[in-house]
């Protein structure tokens, strides 16, 4: 872990200089002046070695004892106890899933007591990333949540945001679509800014690539795969070379970022190569599997669906024609199709091979690896997802330590030839299960004399993006004297996305081949950056505490570029995508933009006897996106912590309390996530001789919009820390907001950036808790929970009744909700939805939505346990979330589109106890129908419990490895997305109201080889 390289081989060289500088018991025996001819003696001794490996809990069995530098090893049994033959001059090397890894020489003892600690459950000397500095879990001050490489790298994902998922308190994360590749919608405590749109990412936080930030905005277009959801350009990142990720929630933990850490930092390291000092180590991990579309409705079938729709055509006394009903006059009325099961019910396949390799000595460590990883699709045709990757760090120390170069180089290479696959999902949802077969007798498509539009005529739309991305990072420091160190963070990101849409007439149905052209959809994507941060920093300590400082300043450039074209008319299909043969080129969007960010910041911490601290951070901001006059603003908090357990009158041996903390921060933070260039007037080319057109007003007056964060917390770890607990209570102020203020259209203009006088609160509870629940001989079972109570608020927004915004927020409630009308159940009359007309004015509009309803999560969280058994494990997380959601999508009964099961159940005349309106295709029916979908009857209980994870694993034992040079073998199952537990009666809970695909279940067996 590259934020954990000073702390581990500071203490590595601890124990090994308390090895050689504390003798064994019998060297006591010797007199001084014989001590080399004993040593001398000792080295060419060999003798069998035991010992028992515990950690604070007790022992640890299954742990890998291996003699550095060669395939000797064994593992510890039930008891935690381990024998094997070493020579005196040998290292042991104690490694455990989870823990770091311990090397203890043998030096002639016969015997080595090791006591392990844990990466990820041990409170008190966890390290966690805090950005500019590293400080250990016990003693911060700020929010922090961590996951470990264990938790991500065996997950079948391509994005690092969607192993976050119920892992983390406060961090929510929902994926758009079961679609790989596409961009997660991530929120750190909620929604801060009224801009929720794909252009400005008012709501984005802050992503920093071993100490590089990286747009990570998804990267939209208007063709193929991303026309809605947009690529996630962190998808080019090697999910198995990812050390830790760390989310920086609070003032304290993020105002050093200053105005880029309004809506939270998620820090994501990458492995290095320390920990395999002396020797070259390969990793090499290898899975493939299958993934499936999670769920599909219950539909009509085609017997149900043709006696409903003659039931519509009475009830509206309409004859059906050839015209009106091709499904009843001219279709198969004996043919049934599942059209779910036709257009995503396919089964894709899922292949990812990676290897590293590590080594090094004492001075300079290195690791570098690449991974493939490909993904078929579970709709029609043969699309793919292929992701290549390489990565390389070196780390060096000079001889004295004083001296240290780090370099870190990320590349990526996407090639994407998915699409959305929206209209797929939504057409298997509606087509009349008797709609005509798919081909053709002959292999072609069947278009079935025009009668229908065939769903598979999008295949032949040939969708590709492809992305490179490089992110690169240099970092040098040199340590004056004992408390002064000099370091420099250089980085350097490119990312060169592009993506082409073929469309040939073949897509289209041959009676309109006449009236069609071939044509291609173009958009290309560029972003550069770069950054550089000299710093300072002083570690001190005395009799009155420790003083850590840090000044540094920041200097950034971003470059984006983007090009969106269209070609058309190409002269055959095997032309189409080459401009040049295109008849005519029209470019939509041809934009360069440049962003200035410069930055002064500081750190000051301060701890008295471990046992009280403070921490002090500002920063001075400016941002080339504001006015001349307002591109400067300064941020900062203040956090402190009192760990309580420390105090004297405290015995951790006999008190069921053995740690205990209390934290809390207040601080200013701010953000200028809105577009370039807001301040000025723009102007866009014209084609021909027209030139210039007006297209935004001048407003150098706004500035930066600014978020007042508080926090206070509890921790405590009881029993030795096998049970402890942390809440935490936050509330986050967001005001002068930075949205686009609403223009008279007599203006010419429809809006002018400006601040509105807009405060957004997000308050809530955070409940986190891990527990050792067994700690037995042969069994060990750990739990973790994490819980979170959000509460989105418009506190204030004077005038609101008078703005634009009147129809979208209401004062005291929060931003995602849907103003409603009040359902008044079926008409006893005319058999149709009815909605109360609150003004009774005789038209419904604005004036009759009085409902309100919240469209957040009342709560959601995670539990995972971990189970250990010998050599074999097991580990699961469970995903649970309480919301209320829009019903799943559908159509008003009796029209040429198939529904869910149970809507069948209409009113009729002589049988009114139902909720759903008479079968008919008149307009009353639809309007009605609309009607009832903007009502609160339209919401219903969404929540969920989904079994997110599960892996199983073996670790094959030494005497089976012995001879195959391997050090270490383990063979696992994981599975995702399994079962999930609800209510809700729509294709996902995750996502409820939505017609795209749902998660997919995916199972895959893998091996994780040492050599």
């Amino acid at each position: 872990m590259k934020n954990n390289l000073g702390y581990r081989g500071f203490m590595r060289l601890c124990l090994l200089y308390i090895c050689f500088l504390v003798p064994p018991p019998y060297f006591a025996h010797f007199p001084h002046g014989h001590c080399f001819k004993v040593s001398t003696i000792i080295l060419t001794q060999q003798q069998q070695i035991s010992g028992t490996v515990t950690d604070p809990y007790g022992p640890m069995p299954g742990v890998h004892v291996l003699i550095k530098g060669s395939n000797t090893g064994t593992f510890t049994d039930q008891n935690g106890e381990y024998s094997l033959l070493a020579d005196n001059n040998d290292t042991l090397v104690y490694s455990y899933l989870g823990y770091h890894t311990r090397e203890l020489p043998v030096l002639g003892r016969s015997t080595l007591e090791v006591e392990m600690q844990s990466e990820v459950t041990e409170l008190q000397e966890v390290e966690v990333n805090a950005g500019y500095y590293t400080v250990k879990e016990k003693e911060r001050t700020g929010s922090i949540s961590r996951v470990t490489a264990a938790e991500i790298e065996l997950q079948p994902i391509i994005s690092p945001l969607e192993a976050l998922q119920g892992r983390m308190a406060g961090i929510e994360v929902v994926q758009p679509n079961g679609v790989p590749g596409t961009a997660p919608r991530i929120r750190i405590r909620g929604q801060n800014s009224l801009r929720n749109g794909s252009e400005d990412n008012g709501n984005l936080p802050l992503y920093i690539v071993d100490g590089v930030p990286i747009n990570a905005a998804p990267i939209h277009s208007y063709s193929g795969l991303t026309n809605s959801t947009g690529l996630d350009p962190l998808n080019t990142l090697n999910l198995a070379n990812i050390e830790s990720i760390e989310v920086l929630k609070d003032a304290d933990a993020t105002a050093i970022y200053g105005s880029r850490g309004a809506n939270g930092v998620i820090l994501i390291s990458t492995k290095t190569g320390r920990g395999s000092e002396g020797k070259t180590q390969m990793d090499v991990r290898l899975y493939s599997g299958l993934s499936r579309a999670s769920n599909r409705l219950d539909l009509l079938d085609t017997e149900q669906y043709l006696s409903l729709r003659r039931e519509a055509f009475e009830n509206d006394n309409v004859a059906p024609t050839t015209f009106n009903a091709v499904d009843l006059v001219v279709w198969d009325q004996d043919r049934y199709t599942d059209w779910q099961k036709e257009l995503y019910g396919g089964t894709a396949t899922v292949t990812d091979l990676n290897i590293g390799v590590t080594g090094g000595n004492k001075n300079t460590s290195f690791r570098f690896g690449g991974s493939y990883h490909t993904e078929g699709t579970v709709f029609p045709g043969s699309s793919k997802y292929n992701k290549v990757t390489a990565n390389f760090n070196l780390d060096h120390y000079s001889k004295d330590a004083k001296f240290r170069l780090n370099l870190t180089l990320n590349y990526g290479l996407d090639d994407n030839r998915l699409f959305n696959g929206s209209s797929f999902v939504s057409q298997a949802l509606s087509l009349p299960p008797n709609a005509p077969s798919l081909y053709n007798d002959d292999g072609s498509l069947n278009w079935e004399d025009s009668t229908w539009t065939n769903p598979l005529g999008i295949l032949k739309m040939d969708s590709r993006a492809q992305a490179n991305n490089l992110i690169s990072n240099v970092g040098i420091s040199y340590k004056i004297g004992k408390a002064i160190t000099l370091r420099t963070n250089m980085g350097y990101t490119f990312l060169d996305s592009g993506e082409k849409l073929r469309r040939p007439i073949s897509a289209y149905d041959p009676a309109n081949w006449d009236r069609a052209t071939h044509s291609s959809l173009h958009s290309l994507t560029k972003r550069k950056s770069w950054i550089i941060e000299p710093q300072i920093i002083y570690q001190g300590s005395s009799a009155l505490g420790n003083l850590d400082a840090l000044l540094g300043t920041t200097f950034q450039q971003n470059n984006d570029n983007i090009i969106r074209m269209t070609g058309t008319g190409y002269s055959n299909e095997q032309l189409i995508g080459n401009l040049a043969a295109a008849d005519a080129v029209t470019v939509g969007t041809n934009e360069n933009t440049l962003y200035r960010y410069n930055a002064i910041f500081g750190r000051i911490g301060y701890n008295w006897k471990r046992k009280y601290f403070i921490n002090l951070t500002g920063r001075r901001d400016g941002s080339s996106r504001f006015g001349k006059d307002k591109r400067f603003a300064n941020f900062g908090a203040v956090g402190a912590a009192w760990i309580f357990s420390e105090n004297n009158h405290v015995d951790k041996d006999r008190s069921l309390l053995s740690f205990g903390k209390i934290r809390a921060s207040y601080g200013l933070t701010g953000s200028d996530q809105i577009g370039n260039y807001r301040y000025l007037d723009a102007y866009e080319v014209t084609r021909g001789p027209g030139g210039l057109y007006p297209t935004q007003l001048t407003n150098p007056d706004y500035s930066w919009e600014s978020n007042k964060k508080l926090e206070a917390a509890l921790e405590l770890g009881f029993f030795r820390d096998r049970i402890n607990f942390g809440l935490s209570w936050y509330r986050n102020r967001s005001s002068s907001q930075l949205v686009g203020y609403q223009l008279p259209s007599i203006t010419g203009f429809t809006t002018v950036q400006a601040n509105l006088p807009a405060t957004v609160q997000n308050k809530g509870l955070e409940i986190e808790a891990s527990t050792l629940n067994f700690n037995t001989k042969y069994f060990r079972w750990r739990t973790s929970l994490n819980i979170s109570y959000p509460n989105n608020e418009l506190v204030d927004y004077p005038d609101l009744e008078q703005s634009s915004y009147a129809n979208l927020y209401r004062i005291g409630h929060p931003l995602n909700i849907a103003l409603l009308y009040n359902y008044d159940g079926i008409d006893p009359e005319t058999g149709l939805y009815r909605v109360v007309d609150v003004n009774e004015d005789g038209r419904l509009d604005n004036g009759d939505r009085t409902v309100i309803r919240d469209q957040n999560r009342k709560y959601f969280g995670g539990i995972n346990n971990e189970f250990n058994y010998k050599g074999l494990s097991l580990n699961f997380l469970l995903e649970f979330v309480e919301q209320d959601g829009i019903r799943q999508p559908s159509t008003p009964p009796g029209r040429n589109s198939n529904i869910p099961q149970g809507l069948n159940n209409v009113w009729r005349a002589e049988h009114q106890q139902t909720n759903v309106q008479m079968a008919s295709q008149a307009f009353p029916a639809y309007i009605a129908y609309l009607n009832m979908q903007n009502s609160d009857f339209n919401y219903v209980d969404a929540s969920f419990i989904r079994l997110k994870t599960l892996s199983m694993g073996y670790a094959l034992p030494s005497s089976i490895l012995q001879g195959a040079h391997v050090s270490a073998c383990q063979i696992y199952v994981h599975a995702q997305n399994l079962f999930t537990i609800t209510g809700y009666k729509g294709l996902d809970p995750q996502r409820p109201g939505s017609t795209q695909l749902p998660a997919l279940r995916s199972i895959t067996l893998g091996v994780q080889l040492q050599f």
